[in-house]
């Protein structure tokens, strides 16, 4: 949803809210009760975009506000909203470990001999035998020299994009890239040239208006998370060889999804020693927080040494990673995980497009439900809820102006009882409000 103005058609269709109460802005200073007052941002000029900001409240007037919904019950096939079952059709737990007993007995056995936190960063205090022990698993799953842990998966490619590319040196991102490597990018020295999403063509132009000898990396995600379409890797990785640059892979919805053992895109296409630096991130398939590089030995090393967003940040704490270890292992030791998240996902996608709904070129179990409008999404979005399915809504900035949509994603411990309910309350929304 933009931060700044809202959209044409959302503009016309808000009415202005009846509010007797004076908004927090134009109150007095407050007493804080202990003789205090509050500092007021009123006449500031700093604040002034806050003030000037309507969009959200303009959604919550009309009773369509889709964002921070409250959850009271574990993030699983179904869910507890307002004491309401509701089927979760909007999870990125792809392989359903996140209410597993025995992930959940790691992280009390975790707690128990380690504590609640590290009390310090990975670089001074806050390294334990376990961050070791996932970082070696890590690498031999992924078939890299080695991987470095960071404590959130914004944080891996914020630190590493910004920390390898330097000044003179270029970087070449996808346009549909995810919003912690666009910040990663801003942050570098180097100059970052986009071209258009999955368009290798446009890479190929990209890389023949650059210097030979100039540093670069190509850096895409591998699967993309609003589009759910798979990278061209084969094609990328040869060019990159023809202009000799590096490739980074944001594989945060790849891992569990796709290769072998779920090792992600890289594996997927059999390219792992093509592809330089594979991150990943713990949040989805891997059942708990935090992210990983993985690339060779020389490379992590520096990174150790040099990527900010890593040496000045809190490790990982002990919960998450017992989490991590026990994911990983489930994972590997049960493939059949991965593959009833295919036929799950083959289920709905061929049960969406019979229904007459628009996918778009999605090849994973991200399912994008184009509606191409912000009002009719976000409605589309309420009117699924109110019927018991929890979707989640994607417009701008998250996607371009024109292509709102819900996104659909599937586990692998969903029901063809469950999809089928889905599928049923897809139909009844999707006739209602003229999208089918």
């Amino acid at each position: 949803m933009s931060l700044t103005k809202p959209s044409p058609a959302l503009a016309t269709a808000v009415r202005t809210p009846d509010i007797s109460t004076p908004s927090p802005a134009t109150l007095p200073n407050q007493n804080n009760g202990n003789g205090a007052e509050h500092a007021s941002t009123d006449r500031l000029p700093l604040f002034q975009k806050v003030r000037d900001y309507q969009s959200a409240a303009q959604v919550r007037a009309m009773g369509l506000y889709p964002y921070f919904r409250m959850i009271s019950s574990a993030q699983d096939t179904e869910v507890v909203m307002n004491g309401q079952n509701v089927l979760m059709l909007g999870s990125n737990s792809y392989l359903g470990l996140t209410n597993d007993d025995r992930i959940k007995e790691a992280v009390e056995a975790a707690v128990r001999k380690y504590g609640s936190g590290c009390a310090g960063s990975r670089f001074l205090n806050g390294t334990l035998d376990l961050h070791i022990q996932l970082e070696q698993e890590l690498a031999r799953w992924i078939n890299k020299e080695a991987v470095l842990l960071y404590s959130t998966g914004f944080q891996v490619n914020l630190g590493v994009a910004s920390t390898m590319i330097g000044k003179d040196e270029y970087i070449l991102a996808d346009k549909a890239n995810h919003a912690s490597l666009v910040e990663g990018c801003r942050l570098s020295l180097g100059k970052t040239l986009r071209f258009g999403h999955n368009d290798m063509e446009a890479l190929a132009r990209r890389l023949e208006q650059l210097p030979t000898d100039a540093g670069k990396m190509i850096i895409v995600d591998g699967v993309f998370s609003m589009e759910g379409d798979i990278i061209k890797l084969p094609e990328l990785v040869r060019l990159a060889k023809q202009h000799n640059a590096a490739v980074m892979v944001d594989d945060a919805h790849g891992i569990g999804v796709l290769g072998k053992q779920g090792a992600g895109t890289a594996s997927h296409f059999g390219l792992e020693e093509d592809v330089h630096l594979i991150m990943g991130t713990f949040s989805k398939s891997l059942a708990s927080l935090g992210g990983f590089i993985a690339g060779d030995a020389a490379t992590i090393d520096y990174l150790k040494h040099n990527s900010r967003t890593l040496v000045f940040s809190a490790s990982m704490s002990p919960a998450n990673v017992a989490a991590v270890l026990a994911a990983l292992r489930i994972m590997i030791s049960e493939p059949e995980r991965m593959a009833q998240l295919w036929k799950n996902t083959g289920r709905m996608k061929q049960g969406l497009i019979s229904l007459g709904f628009h996918l778009g070129d999605s090849e994973t179990p991200i399912l994008p439900v184009y509606v191409h409008d912000m009002l009719k999404t976000f409605q589309f979005c309420k009117r699924l809820e109110q019927e018991g399915v929890f979707v989640n809504p994607v417009v701008s900035p998250g996607v371009p102006i024109g292509q709102e949509l819900l996104r659909v994603s599937l586990m692998a411990t969903h029901t063809f009882e469950q999809i089928d309910h889905g599928l049923e309350k897809f139909a009844k929304v999707g006739k209602e409000l003229g999208i089918i």
